[in-house]
């Protein structure tokens, strides 16, 4: 090893540059998005677009959290729009039956987590790949909301205490951004200080080894699925109480936002490696991306375009400022 390398190695600066390398450009990609858009629209800093980019990005990162544990693993969920959309629209239709809000909500989250775990056993107890098993439950559960919809949107009415979930504000901010900023707290608390996220990672960064310590490893995998689809009941729920209605159309490309942010963020889709704060500040800038562009009058259809590209370009660089930092700041000798 050279000599740069050891001064480097020995440096706290380089050490927590290399250890942050991922967030830190997040950050500083999330920040060159504000000042990009705040230059150029007249709206995009004022108090009701902010809090109205919070609140749409409250289902998003709710979800986010929950799919950070899954790629932690090395594991992938594509179904979690199907189960958002399944969620909704069950939801609305048991609410239009007359049953109580608090019991569908109870309902509904036993429900997620019952989607799940029935995936997780498939991944892992069955030996099928994640990618295979939640193709299939993309396909399946999006099917089973377009049957019981029949395509159509289910309203719901005379429910003020869930619309609140979805509409209201407590201290002047969104209660679905403070339901998801909740959530994000108690995912930073469980990768970061309990034996089951210390268990999340290790068996990401190496099954086998896990197993053999006696970690129950496969039941690790199939919990986070649970988790994600506790998540999905969650997110359905917000957007159902938001626009006030159910749709087998809701949430709709949702996966590919939710994995953008999550891997935006920093979280290695080879697992191991992840951070909910990355997770948090990759869904803030998938949200301020659309908003943005929505603002500067960009065209729907070129949207998704400027979107995807932007993406790209930032897990590139992520990816290339890791590499770097991994190979130079003393991570590798």
């Amino acid at each position: 090893m050279s000599a740069y390398t050891e001064r480097a190695a020995g440096s706290p600066v380089a050490d927590f540059l290399s250890e942050h390398a991922q967030v830190l450009s997040i950050t500083a990609f999330f920040l060159a998005c504000l000042v990009f858009f705040s230059a150029t629209t007249d709206t995009f800093l004022t108090l009701g677009n902010i809090l109205n980019v919070v609140r749409q990005a409250a289902p998003i990162l709710v979800v986010a959290v929950a799919m950070t544990l899954v790629i932690i693993t090395g594991g992938i969920d594509l179904s979690v729009g199907s189960q958002v959309a399944l969620v909704n629209a069950v939801a609305a239709i048991i609410m239009a039956m007359g049953y109580p809000w608090p019991t569908v909500v109870i309902g509904m989250i036993a429900f997620g987590a019952l989607m799940g775990i029935a995936q997780g056993w498939f991944i892992a107890y069955q030996g099928i790949p994640a990618f295979i098993v939640t193709l299939a439950g993309l396909s399946i559960l999006r099917g089973f909301a377009l049957w019981l919809t029949q395509g159509y949107s289910i309203p719901i009415k005379d429910a003020p205490g869930f619309f609140w979930l979805g509409r209201g504000e407590f201290l002047g901010l969104p209660v679905p951004a403070l339901i998801a900023v909740l959530v994000a707290v108690i995912g930073y608390v469980v990768i970061a200080y309990t034996k089951y996220g210390r268990q999340v990672v290790a068996v990401g960064s190496n099954l086998e080894a896990a197993r053999r310590v006696g970690m129950p490893a496969k039941w690790i995998v199939a919990s986070v699925y649970m988790v994600s689809g506790i998540a999905c009941a969650l997110a359905g729920l917000l957007i159902a109480a938001r626009l006030g209605s159910g749709s087998s159309n809701a949430a709709v490309g949702f996966e590919l936002q939710v994995i953008a942010a999550v891997v935006l963020g920093g979280t290695s889709l080879m697992g191991g490696r992840g951070s909910i704060l990355g997770t948090v500040l990759g869904t803030l800038t998938i949200a301020v991306i659309g908003n943005g562009l929505i603002l500067m009058h960009i065209s729907p259809f070129f949207t998704q375009i400027v979107t995807g590209a932007i993406i790209l370009v930032a897990i590139w660089l992520n990816t290339k400022i890791f590499t770097t930092n991994f190979r130079f700041g003393g991570k590798k000798k």
